[in-house]
């Protein structure tokens, strides 16, 4: 019931500041006693997605939908909706500083879309804006994107090398462009990682950390006029974890050792990459 409830609130059924059904009518929608309605709606409040859940009136959508959903503290969403409102929100501050170990960078592309669209009209004014990415090397054997088979057959390897060149220029220009259009003061920085990460880690103003694991799949694409079967795994629909400095001996240890973890890797086992085929 809870999850059912939930995915209203998330697709907009449910809307901000709405009231919800009674709870004698959630009962009788779903069958089950009023407890187990208390129960669910319980749920949800403490999830930060309903207000005033009691005996008495219906409860209500919590009006400040979006932190709830995607803010530090949210259930985890994929990080192709959960990523972008958390950019957006790390450069509402003067000193953006943003640390991120992914495979590809097309998720921070397309979450950082948000934020310059936002800087474009006026609405967000950061003085200066700091970039550290890691991204595997390309002088290694990826874990993933891999032929099932486990043949050596390049393909898969190139295509993944000409998209994470792709995506990092990207990211580069639309930074950098902050410069000339806007006067931000900008630096991002690439080195190469000696493995395939497992995990993606994005680091918002040294107060969030990001996580989510690459869930491996098994799947079919056509290159080059061919079907290949590969294990592969989708960035985008990631499921994202938000921890929060200062939300609690767990979220605060998380960030902190997680910002530990990059710095050592940034500084020790990583090399100078050099975003070219």
């Amino acid at each position: 019931m809870a999850d059912e409830l939930r995915s209203r609130i998330r697709s907009g059924e449910l809307r901000p500041g709405q009231r919800m059904p009674t709870q004698a009518r959630l009962a009788d929608e779903f069958g089950v006693e009023r407890g187990a309605v208390r129960q669910a709606l319980r749920i949800l409040q403490t999830e930060q997605l309903l207000t005033n859940v009691s005996k008495g009136s219906p409860a209500t959508v919590a009006p400040d939908l979006d932190r709830a959903l995607t803010g530090p503290g949210a259930p985890p969403l994929s990080t192709m909706v959960a990523l972008a409102p958390r950019i957006a929100a790390a450069f509402a501050t003067p000193h953006v500083e943003i640390d991120a170990l992914c495979l590809t960078s097309v998720s921070f592309n397309l979450a950082l879309g948000e934020p310059l669209r936002q800087i474009h009209a006026g609405r967000l004014k950061p003085a200066k804006v700091d970039v550290r990415v890691l991204l595997p090397s390309r002088e290694i054997d990826l874990a993933f994107p891999a032929l099932v088979d486990a043949s050596t057959d390049g393909r898969l390897q190139r295509r993944w090398l000409a998209q994470r060149n792709a995506q990092g220029q990207v990211l580069k220009h639309n930074l950098l462009a902050l410069r000339a259009t806007h006067g931000i003061d900008v630096r991002i920085t690439f080195r190469a990682l000696p493995f395939t990460p497992p995990v993606k880690l994005y680091l918002l103003n040294n107060t969030e950390a990001l996580f989510a694991y690459y869930m491996l799949e098994k799947r079919e694409e056509q290159i080059d006029h061919e079907f290949l079967q590969m294990y592969d795994a989708e960035g985008t629909q990631s499921m994202l974890f938000a921890f929060e400095q200062g939300a609690g001996l767990r979220d605060t240890t998380f960030v902190e050792q997680s910002h530990l973890w990059f710095n050592a890797l940034w500084e020790t086992i990583s090399s100078e990459l050099t975003l070219t085929s």
